[in-house]
């Protein structure tokens, strides 16, 4: 993974100590909460509905043991010895006193992480696929270029103060599992016909208010464009970016304004003037970078299949996890294994310090020393071999953390709702519990097979619920919680926005609205390969609308 060189540890300390002072001024009256807002945004610290929130970065979801072992630190030095993982691959303390911020900043300081672009209107943290460096099916370790766009977007001056925050995710392979459709500029590597790499590049996604699936504007940019190309949409978007309306501030309503074509023509001419300048990439460069993430030295191992066989034979909850928590990893004998931070009734998402240490723990001994975090809310050790699986497990069971269950219908993202938030309009917290205890049977959830619920408590759309295969939205109705259910959304490489399908719900009638779903789409299947998804394509929202409505 990417170290700092002595830049980066000059830069985030320079930017902890001027935040410790203005901190001190705010204490000391100096500074009233309208003057200290921008500049607490600009280090991730957000004031929430019952106390001030920290967002911390972890960009494109890549640390190692150390860092989550500082994290659970921070937990119980400075909050209530938990984190929450988060949809954009970052972790967030719900409960930090103001004037213990700048001691946690510091600390984070020690082992190379901070909370620089976790808010604000400004390039936020790059993600990327959570099996980046691992999968098999790639093409390429996407994160050397994401640490590129982290270098070139760091307090860049130009795009410090845009119309709005801007979003970049960028996947390493034709399955992806990075949502790159819907965010501002998404990135999917691709080969060249000369079979260089390069990059199909998408503008324009996003969900909240307003969602929108991204446009393509290149079929293929060359690899050494990358930052040109990127700034050039970045010019493009700050110059022409709504201002007057924070509604219709984002990208996706300028290409919806504008037009593609015409938007496609600006950004080409803005590429032209820049792409032989600074911003052209050197490939000594991209090789520099690249070393960094450079995978362990993996022998092709003989797997024992026998042993693991006997173990799922007389092991039902390990046979469940191998079935769904292990992804194909590029090298023989290995996998990638997720550890679901959604045990059944808990709340998506979130990780005590002694799960957090529990992970850094098994990444040291078992995993080359990486951890990734998914913008689905989970925990991925990436590298480990088959053989290890059962120690594996066996500790993820003592400490609340085996459920196997990645992917389907407990497999639940959930924002924090107005459990938290102060923008949250309902709760999703209690929403995902009851789902998640109504399907928590092991064989009713195998029953079911991939089934994707995303739940967001407001219209901004945290929970990512319009690309939910069932999404539903929190929203307040003359006092009372409401929810409202959507069908058909995805975020992978065939994306689409959920359509909703009638009326909402009470929070007292919302989960036997979805159990409604689930029973109407296990009846009308064309066999048990065919996932909720597919059948809702193949069939439409009617048999579904007549279930819940009693209409067509």
């Amino acid at each position: 993974m990417y170290r700092y060189d002595e830049f980066d540890q000059d830069f985030v300390n320079q930017r902890t100590a001027q935040f410790t002072d203005q901190v001190r001024r705010r204490l000391a009256g100096e500074l009233s909460e309208d003057e200290f807002k921008p500049l607490r945004l600009m280090n991730g610290l957000y004031l929430q509905l019952h106390a001030y929130m920290l967002r911390v970065a972890i960009p494109y979801g890549t640390l190692n043991g150390r860092q989550m072992r500082k994290l659970a630190d921070i937990s119980r030095k400075y909050d209530k010895s938990y984190g929450h993982f988060t949809t954009r691959q970052n972790i967030q303390f719900n409960w930090p006193k103001l004037e213990d911020t700048p001691a946690i900043l510091e600390e984070l300081a020690e082992v190379e992480m901070h909370a620089i672009q976790t808010s604000g209107n400004c390039i936020r943290n790059v993600t990327a696929d959570h099996f980046a460096g691992a999968a098999a099916d790639e093409i390429a370790d996407p994160r050397p270029y994401a640490e590129i766009l982290r270098q070139w977007s760091s307090l860049h001056p130009e795009f410090s103060f845009l119309p709005r925050k801007f979003k970049i995710a960028i996947t390493g392979a034709p399955h992806d599992r990075a949502a790159v459709q819907v965010h501002d500029i998404g990135l999917q590597l691709a080969r060249g016909e000369d079979g260089n790499i390069g990059f199909v590049v998408f503008v324009g996604g996003g969900l909240g208010r307003t969602p929108m699936i991204g446009r393509k504007v290149r079929d293929f940019l060359p690899e050494e464009d990358l930052l040109a190309y990127s700034e050039a949409i970045l010019r493009v978007y700050n110059r022409y970016g709504r201002r007057d309306n924070k509604y219709k501030a984002r990208i996706k309503i300028l290409v919806h304004e504008t037009g593609l074509e015409e938007l496609k023509a600006d950004i080409e001419a803005e590429f032209d003037k820049i792409r032989h300048g600074v911003l052209r990439l050197p490939d000594e460069e991209v090789r520099r970078i690249e070393a960094y993430f450079a995978p362990p030295p993996l022998e092709v191992l003989e797997v024992d299949d026998k042993g693991l066989e006997d173990r799922k034979a007389s092991d039902a909850a390990f046979a469940q996890f191998c079935a769904h928590n292990l992804n194909p990893h590029r090298v023989p004998g290995h996998t990638s294994i997720t550890i679901s931070m959604k045990p059944i009734g808990g709340i998506p998402g979130d990780a005590t310090d002694v799960q957090m240490d529990v992970i850094a723990d098994l990444a040291e001994r078992f995993a080359h020393d990486e951890i990734r975090i998914s913008h689905e809310q989970n925990v991925i050790l990436p590298h480990v071999a088959l053989k290890d699986v059962p120690a594996i497990f066996d500790t993820l069971v003592a400490h609340g953390m085996a459920e196997g269950n990645a992917g389907l219908i407990t497999d639940i993202i959930a924002c924090p709702g107005m459990d938290y938030c102060a923008l949250a309009t309902a709760r999703s917290i209690p929403v995902a519990q009851e789902i998640s205890e109504r399907f928590g049977n092991a064989d009713r959830q195998a029953e079911v097979g991939e089934l994707k619920i995303k739940i967001s408590g407001c219209i901004n759309a945290c929970g990512h619920h319009h690309v939910g295969h069932i999404g539903i939205l929190g929203l307040e109705k003359k006092g009372e919680e409401f929810y409202q259910i959507t069908l058909g959304g995805s975020a992978d490489e065939k994306s689409s926005i959920g359509k909703i399908v009638g009326r909402g719900f009470s929070s007292e009638k919302v989960v036997d609205a979805i159990e409604t779903l689930v029973d109407t789409y296990l009846g009308l299947r064309a066999g048990k390969e065919e996932t909720f998804l597919d059948a809702y394509r193949r069939v439409g929202e009617e048999p579904f609308k007549e279930a819940l409505y009693g209409i067509s």
